[in-house]
């Protein structure tokens, strides 16, 4: 797959995401897919590695119990080979603590063979802390 069509795959990635379309998602996702999100997973519930489809679903299902997104805006895509890095801008609140959580994070994509085959989330896990907290 060239580059483009990796950004393009990204970019279906987040319309579902918006669209609460968790089988789209699964979808362009390799079976053995590895999905890393930052943080301590003992105050952040949806932080860790979560390998396969199937944790993949329990991680999307993790993040939607315990967080409500009012902004989730990839606004930059950067793509090399088998790899897009996205830019997001996103806002949220806690559900349990009713904090907001604000900020920039970077995504890795990285393809194999058309499908995402690997995820990996960049923020400021200090924020993610203090809004669980």
């Amino acid at each position: 797959m060239s580059a483009e069509e990796n950004v393009q795959t990204a970019k279906e990635g987040y319309a579902a995401f918006g669209r609460g379309d968790l089988p789209a998602i699964l979808e362009l996702l390799t079976d053995d897919i590895e999905w890393i999100e930052p943080g301590p997973a003992d105050v952040i519930p949806a932080a860790g590695t979560y390998r396969g489809k199937e944790e993949v679903a329990r991680f999307f299902a993790t993040l939607s119990e315990n967080t409500e997104f009012h902004k989730f805006e990839p606004h930059e895509f950067i793509a090399q080979g088998d790899h897009v890095v996205t830019l997001i801008h996103f806002e949220g609140t806690v559900k349990r603590t009713g904090r907001k959580v604000t900020g920039h994070e970077a995504q890795v994509w990285t393809f194999k063979g058309g499908k995402l085959a690997r995820f990996e989330a960049f923020s400021d896990t200090a924020a993610g802390v203090a809004a669980y907290s």
